[in-house]
């Protein structure tokens, strides 16, 4: 007995160590989501005592995910991306080599086995995607958001080198992206910045924080935060020789389309602004009218479901402490949800993770500002130019209810130079398609329809001239 004792200790001992000296690099898998294969690559480094992994999905064409925390503990690799709502727990299996285990995101659960070395796979491209070299001047840039001491990385594309330019800054919508705003396999924000460039107007699109190349905490920010770190840009771009700063304008996409108000009304430095399937009412009704449109599985009382909903949404912005919310709101779901999941026959394991996750998502900073936050009311102070477009499709964010949301704004506001556009046929991210649902965004070639994409050059154009 004690011989296999000792046995086992230096087999754990071995291990242990083997992984020490070898866990730096890339570890990559595929985990499987119904039909559909997804690869994961983790670059893990070590840096002094800990670990910093960065994480990449080349299914969807998503790089520079940064996860809070790595450990390795007696053989167990836990990857946790709290800050971007994912975690990855694996164990080392010595006799395959790999780590073993499951990756989470928001309330899916998938088996996923890590090897060391990154998984080759070609890269597609979308065909409105431009090749280089680019008929004009591309610059990789920094610059910093000194209150919060961070860095962000991004890129500044003009039409020439040499002269003075209008400029736009593009903004993304919600959860951690890159400067291509890349989801499903498309960059809009490449395609945004290739078409305005080609038309004399300068871009700037960069990493949001703590994701790509920028330094900071994503998954403690709020709307607030990235509006300043949208201020920063623009005192960035006042530095340069080659922008005309009486001429510096904002482009918002979905959350960056609330982003952008708030971020003018602390700058005087804002010229005019483009809202692309922005909101126009609270984060409060949007989420409520979310939690109809966009939940897949049915109810049987929809009166009730919604009071429900705005019974939770009450928890999550009342003034208790976090430990109190979560408490309370637990209790709420274990009540109101899952009933609902249990009658569907969902496991019980899979009704746990769902509301667990649902909690963790609704205490963060960011959900109980989006909750508080009303774009209206900034949008109301706007004394510049604003061009609103939406999608008739768009499945997130309802044209119709929102653009009245804007123009009423506006007109309260006696804003004297916007314009307001519904285009048809066009989803959440202005994609020419049949139903508008979310499903449908991958399997579209086209990325940024040219209707939209003329909409935003030509009346940009004509506010800069």
């Amino acid at each position: 007995m004690k011989t296999i004792t000792i046995t086992a200790l230096l087999i754990i001992l071995a291990i242990t160590n083997a992984l020490s000296q070898n866990i730096s690099g890339d570890w990559s898998g595929i985990a499987k989501r119904g039909d559909k294969e997804i690869t994961f690559v983790f670059n893990i480094e070590q840096e002094n005592a800990t670990y910093a992994t960065t994480m990449s999905v080349p299914t969807f064409r998503i790089s520079g995910i940064k996860p809070s925390a790595t450990t390795i503990t007696d053989g167990t690799l836990i990857i946790d991306g709290s800050n971007v709502g994912m975690r990855y727990e694996g164990v080392f299996n010595n006799e395959a080599q790999q780590f073993e285990g499951t990756y989470k995101e928001g309330g899916i659960e998938m088996t996923l086995n890590l090897k060391k070395g990154a998984v080759k796979i070609e890269e597609s491209r979308r065909s409105q995607e431009p090749v280089k070299p680019y008929p004009y001047y591309e610059e990789d840039v920094v610059f910093e958001n000194i209150e919060a001491k961070i860095t962000l990385a991004g890129t500044l594309t003009l039409p020439n080198k040499n002269g003075k330019f209008p400029v736009v800054i593009l903004i993304s919508g919600s959860g951690p992206q890159d400067r291509d705003e890349s989801f499903m396999g498309h960059k809009p924000f490449l395609v945004l910045a290739d078409h305005l460039t080609k038309q004399g107007i300068g871009v700037l699109r960069f990493d949001d924080r703590g994701h790509g190349e920028s330094t900071g905490d994503f998954g403690n920010a709020t709307t607030e935060d990235f509006s300043k770190d949208v201020l920063s840009a623009i005192a960035y771009l006042k530095t340069r020789k080659e922008i005309d700063i009486k001429n510096i304008g904002l482009i918002g996409h979905s959350e960056g389309g609330i982003i952008a108000p708030l971020a003018a009304n602390n700058s005087k430095d804002v010229a005019f602004m483009v809202l692309l399937a922005s909101t126009g009412i609270s984060g409060t009704e949007l989420s409520v009218m979310q939690s109809k449109t966009l939940r897949d599985f049915p109810v049987k009382d929809e009166v009730a479901f919604e009071k429900n909903t705005r019974k939770a949404i009450a928890i999550v912005t009342s003034n208790k402490s976090v430990s109190e919310i979560k408490k309370e709101l637990t209790t709420h779901y274990n009540n109101f949800l899952r009933p609902i999941l249990t009658s569907l026959n969902v496991p019980e394991e899979k009704i746990n993770l769902f509301i667990d996750s649902q909690v963790k998502t609704s205490v963060k900073p960011w959900s109980r500002y989006f909750l508080q936050y009303n774009p209206a009311d900034e949008i109301e102070k706007l004394q510049i130019p604003v061009l609103s477009l939406n999608g008739s499709k768009d499945s997130q964010v309802n044209a119709k209810i929102n653009q009245e949301g804007i123009r009423k704004a506006l007109i309260k506001g006696n804003n004297q130079d916007y314009k307001i556009v519904e285009l048809e046929n066009l989803n959440h991210f202005f994609q020419e398609c049949e139903t508008g649902k979310m499903n449908e965004y991958r399997k579209i070639e086209q990325t940024f329809s040219p209707m939209a994409l003329k909409e935003i050059s030509n009346w940009v154009i004509r506010v800069t001239k």
